[in-house]
């Protein structure tokens, strides 16, 4: 963040990627998935001479060295079709993942449960996109129409006006359809937002959200509304003969399923995200989540992938600081079993939604309990601030529906209909 010309606003360069559909021919398409294929091509064979050069010297992985074996290999003519910095930018995704793998090699020493993720080679159905780092006329957009180097004009479906200075494009083929992603730079003056009505924010499966101005949205359960679908199509793809024509149609069939979870989950999170940013609040506290040590719950780990929290928490970071607001991450560690009246902690199983106190006698649904201690976590350095409150502010029924998490309530001012504006 910079300071403008024009007084003491801060500057920031807003970066956002804009995906549009685009509609290749015959022709282009061919050519695209042709580039496709020598990409991986030329990115297994890097990824083979840098294992072989380690084993042999204990040699670290460095651009230098990539660029040493990519010299070689280019060497065969056809990888010469691949437009130059395409090239580039396969190696810096080799470079990159193994940045990744040794990172995750010093969070295990440190004592973080999750596996190392050494780089794998590639099949053609794993290497889906190819990039074009720099916009110095390797493409180009005239209306309706994209340009490309070396593969030809396509139509595209602009359906959004692309704001700020384009610095890169990526053609990406999912499901059997090809998608532009133009990577838009922008310098946008941002004017803080003073922090005057925060909310702490429980991220869960009974609800998606609880947050501690006793607000519960629940998220549809996309998948399970496709499963019978998936099912049926793998079972189908698991039938074909591999190679067959048959079961590249049954992937593609399968592929779109899956990707129909996917978009309803985004779209689901981009308007709840929009909507939380829109309702009055100027701060968000959310847990730090490390899903990957609670997927090892196999009763929960397909509950929880289905989730997405990181995703929704990315969503809602990006859209808050546009807007000048802040979202601070808190260890969500005993959240759920602290009182957020009197502190006293409590084992809770998972089957108990209501949290009864003996100390202070407050009964709570559990979310908005986490949701209010996550709160006071994240304010906690703002001594008197935004203190514990009245027991009897967050008292709750003690019949079946305190636990339930349909139950809405929009209190305060600043609320919105949620369900309304999410339709549904």
């Amino acid at each position: 963040m910079r300071i403008n010309l024009h007084g003491d606003i801060p500057a920031m360069e807003s970066i956002r990627a804009y995906r549009f559909r685009v509609y290749p021919n015959a022709r282009r398409r061919r050519e695209i998935d042709e580039r496709l294929i020598l990409a991986k091509e030329f990115y297994n064979p890097l990824l083979e001479d840098t294992i072989k050069a380690y084993k042999e010297n204990k040699s670290g992985i460095t651009m230098a060295s990539l660029n040493r074996f990519a010299k070689e290999i280019e060497k065969e003519k056809r990888f010469l079709r691949l437009y130059s910095q395409t090239r580039c930018e396969i190696k810096y995704r080799l470079l990159k993942a193994y940045r990744n793998f040794f990172r995750r090699i010093d969070e295990r020493k440190k004592g973080r449960r999750i596996k190392a993720g050494f780089p794998r080679f590639k099949s053609i159905d794993r290497y889906r996109s190819i990039t074009y780092p720099q916009n110095n006329g390797s493409f180009s957009i005239e209306k309706d129409r994209l340009r490309v180097s070396r593969i030809g004009t396509m139509k595209i479906e602009l359906h959004r006006r692309i704001e700020g200075r384009i610095k890169a494009m990526t053609i990406k083929r999912e499901s059997g359809e090809y998608y532009a992603i133009f990577t838009a730079a922008k310098e946008v003056e941002v004017q803080k937002s003073p922090d005057t009505n925060p909310v702490g924010i429980d991220l869960g499966l009974e609800s998606f959200i609880a947050m501690s101005d006793v607000t519960k949205i629940k998220k549809p359960k996309f998948f399970r509304q496709r499963r019978r679908r998936i099912a049926h199509w793998q079972r189908v793809v698991a039938r074909r003969n591999k190679g067959s024509k048959r079961r590249e149609k049954a992937k593609l069939r399968l592929q779109k399923e899956w990707n129909g979870v996917t978009g309803q989950s985004d779209n689901f999170m981009h308007r709840l995200s929009r909507d939380l940013v829109s309702s009055g609040h100027t701060s968000f506290a959310v847990e730090a989540l490390h899903t990957g040590n609670m997927m090892k719950n196999h009763r929960l780990a397909q509950s929880i992938q289905g989730a997405s929290w990181n995703r929704f928490i990315r969503m809602l970071s990006y859209k808050a600081e546009s807007a000048g607001m802040t979202v601070v991450t808190v260890d969500p560690r005993r959240a759920t079993k602290e009182c957020s009246n009197c502190g006293k902690i409590i084992d809770m199983p998972l089957s108990e939604r209501v949290y009864a106190c003996g100390r202070c006698g407050i009964r709570i649904d559990r979310d908005i309990n986490a949701a209010i201690n996550i709160l006071r976590r994240a304010t906690a350095a703002h001594a008197g601030s935004y203190a514990r409150g009245d027991p009897a502010s967050l008292h709750l029924e003690t019949d079946a529906k305190a636990g339930s998490p349909k139950r809405e309530h929009t209190l305060g001012s600043g609320n919105i209909d949620f369900k309304g504006s999410l339709g549904l």
